[in-house]
């Protein structure tokens, strides 16, 4: 099977996490009787620098043309340090999950067992840690209107929306997702206070109800959740939410792993899916050989998944496995002494059935 993939390595370490994840792809062209096209556009600060805009239409055309697209990091220092900024990298990331639907993150953390040390938390708590976060991505207050700030000013304000149909669809892909694990979907709100949470609970205890008896359900506040994410990790399946809460949650769910460096996502939703690392762009260390890629790989491994290769999918996650077990890692795991390109050509040797020197 031959694959057209969109390919927005973005800004800071996302070119060299996203060359890695290309290269374990190329690993599995001929043999596995796949072949990969890339095509490379250009999002975020060196979408702006280049054209003005951090969502070029070339880039958007695209990712509408492909099969899949395979997405870096975005954000820059000269737009994060300035709050006046008119035209933000950040604002290319939006628009484009706006533009494709992506009404549905998909992220997956997983603790490896050859990784626990790299956790500040206790190994006994992590161990065997397998959880989905599934966030609502479209809506919500990051899109949200009105929005800004008055003429003085000296007063700002967003707007958080959510409706029926945009909760219930993203509920339906979370119980999809139960059935094929461990049957149990926690949605996380703040019910008490959000007028906004409390239509999420109402929808989606119903659709439970109604629609997935055989599925466990319960409801947890966002703050007791955070809590209990750290305190007792392996409670959770499939956690629901919506956009900020899932942001944020899913960012604290790295301390489980040890590192940002291994937390993959998928976006999902009308159009083309996206895949891309949780991780920010890091520009403290671009261009300096020391980024994690697995996350990056990892998330090569859910298009694979996406696209109809699970088999293949396996075995990129195995041979990551394989690569954190032999020490194979970058400096945020286990003070690893392998650089960015070492790990990526490491596991693409793996794949391609030679031990990568």
């Amino acid at each position: 099977m031959h694959y057209h993939i969109a390919l927005l390595p973005g800004d800071g370490i996302g070119p060299e996490v996203t060359a890695e994840a290309v290269k374990v792809l190329r690993a599995l062209e001929g043999p596995a009787g796949l072949a990969f096209t890339f095509t490379e556009s250009l999002v975020g600060a060196a979408a702006i620098d280049a054209t003005g805009q951090p969502l070029p239409d070339e880039t958007l055309d695209n990712c509408l043309r492909a099969d899949a697209v395979l997405f870096g990091a975005i954000g820059h220092p000269k737009y994060d340090n300035d709050p006046k900024a008119a035209v933000r990298p950040e604002q290319g990331l939006l628009a484009m999950r706006k533009a494709l639907g992506l009404y549905a993150n998909i992220r997956p953390v997983q603790a490896f067992d050859q990784a626990l040390d790299a956790s500040p938390l206790k190994a006994e708590l992590i161990r065997g840690v397998d959880l989905v976060i599934m966030r609502e991505l479209i809506g919500g207050i990051y899109f949200g209107e009105p929005r800004g700030r008055t003429e003085q000013g000296d007063k700002a304000f967003d707007t958080c929306v959510y409706d029926r149909a945009g909760i219930l669809r993203i509920t339906k892909l979370a119980f999809e997702y139960a059935e094929r694990r461990r049957k149990k979907v926690t949605l996380v709100d703040k019910a008490n206070v959000l007028a906004t949470s409390r239509l999420w609970r109402e929808v989606v205890a119903e659709y439970a109800r109604t629609q997935h008896p055989e599925v466990e359900f319960d409801c947890m506040f966002v703050d007791n959740a955070a809590m209990q994410l750290i305190r007792d990790p392996r409670y959770f399946d499939v956690m629901l939410t919506e956009n900020m809460f899932g942001d944020i949650l899913s960012d604290e769910a790295s301390v489980i792993t040890g590192s940002l460096g291994t937390l993959p996502s998928a976006s999902i939703g009308l159009k083309t899916a996206v895949f891309e690392p949780i991780h920010g762009s890091y520009p403290q260390a671009a261009g300096q050989n020391r980024a994690n890629p697995a996350a990056a790989i990892l998330s090569a491994a859910m298009m694979l998944d996406h696209l109809g290769q699970p088999a293949a999918a396996a075995r990129v996650r195995e041979a990551v496995s394989q690569s954190i077990e032999a020490g194979v890692t970058t400096e945020d795991l286990n003070q690893g002494r392998y650089g960015t390109r070492e790990v990526g050509s490491y596991i693409a040797g793996l794949l391609e059935g030679v031990r990568a020197q």
